[in-house]
């Protein structure tokens, strides 16, 4: 019996193969909020809201879910020969800062995240449910955030012209 979901698009790997990456930053803190990371060769700075350098490190986390989604959109429609012309994305996360603050029994992460993605096709709704069905399925960063009991809520909407 067939248990898989034809919705899914097949694997851009082979299925039996190992494809192990390694991902490598580095950073420095001189003993204030704000962090210099280095990855490959970008600059990325992490700080607070009050002296402002850069974005805060969950504001990256939240940054790195838009750019994620983009990635995989971009991948999934190639595989599935879907047209578009661009994305927008906009996105929150609400969080207690009394979790990073020491208050025992909360979390110091997001509660909840909410995305609005638009994407620009004319594409039928079909093949547009189909293209978010393996988005989410793939996507490093959202399933990472929901394996963290994170509520992810995404609204996706299609733009046609």
């Amino acid at each position: 019996m067939n248990t898989q979901d034809p919705d899914l698009l097949a694997p851009s790997v082979d299925p039996n193969k190992k494809a192990i990456g390694i991902r490598k930053v580095s950073a420095r803190n001189e003993a204030r909020p704000r962090t210099v990371v280095m990855v490959r060769n970008h600059v990325l700075i992490t700080d607070e809201k009050e002296t402002d350098t850069g974005p805060t490190p969950l504001e990256m986390a939240l940054s790195s879910l838009m750019g994620c989604e983009g990635v995989i959109i971009n991948r999934c429609a190639e595989a599935m020969s879907f047209d578009y012309t661009a994305v927008d994305m906009d996105g929150e996360g609400e969080v207690d800062q009394r979790g990073s603050r020491g208050v025992q029994g909360v979390r110091p992460y997001f509660n909840w995240v909410k995305l609005n993605i638009r994407v620009h096709t004319d594409e039928t709704q079909d093949r547009f449910d189909r293209l978010i069905k393996n988005v989410e399925y793939r996507c490093p960063v959202m399933n990472l955030f929901r394996s963290a009991d994170v509520e992810v809520i995404v609204n996706w909407e299609r733009v046609t012209s």
